[in-house]
């Protein structure tokens, strides 16, 4: 089974939400997370870290990443995990491919005219605002 993943990367404040435009089909055009391939035998939360840093120069440094959930596509063949985490500070973003974007976390992201992922992206949000002061330690 073919493994990707997604990082759904807050900024410090936890206001908004760095996207990417995608440059390439699927999804050419729209917004979407950045992340990618998971290499065989490769670690998934390095590969996670891996492709945070290819895609934007964040680094293991300026964020700490965390398992949320996956999703498994089974007529696919495909595995994608999803990881979020909030920056410690603010960050130069340096673009691998696709531009980047830091877009307001009161966006709708389940609009599929936008974002890719036929809403997937708006229900990982949600997920990781209901679960934020256990993923980013609030108090």
């Amino acid at each position: 089974m073919k493994k990707l993943n997604v990082i759904l990367v807050f900024d410090k404040d936890e206001n908004k939400i760095l996207m990417c435009k995608r440059e390439k089909e699927p999804y050419k055009g729209k917004f979407n997370l950045v992340g990618g391939k998971v290499e065989k035998d490769e670690d998934e939360l390095h590969a996670a870290y891996r492709e945070l840093q290819e895609e934007t120069g964040i680094t293991n440094k300026d964020i700490k990443l965390t398992h949320i959930m996956n999703f498994q596509y089974e007529m696919s063949d495909m595995e994608l995990e999803v990881y979020t985490g909030k920056l410690n500070k603010d960050v130069k973003l340096i673009e691998e491919v696709n531009k980047l974007f830091w877009l307001d976390k009161n966006e709708n992201f389940f609009d599929i005219n936008k974002f890719a992922g036929e809403g997937n992206i708006g229900h990982m949000l949600q997920q990781a605002e209901i679960h934020k002061k256990q993923l980013f330690n609030n108090s």
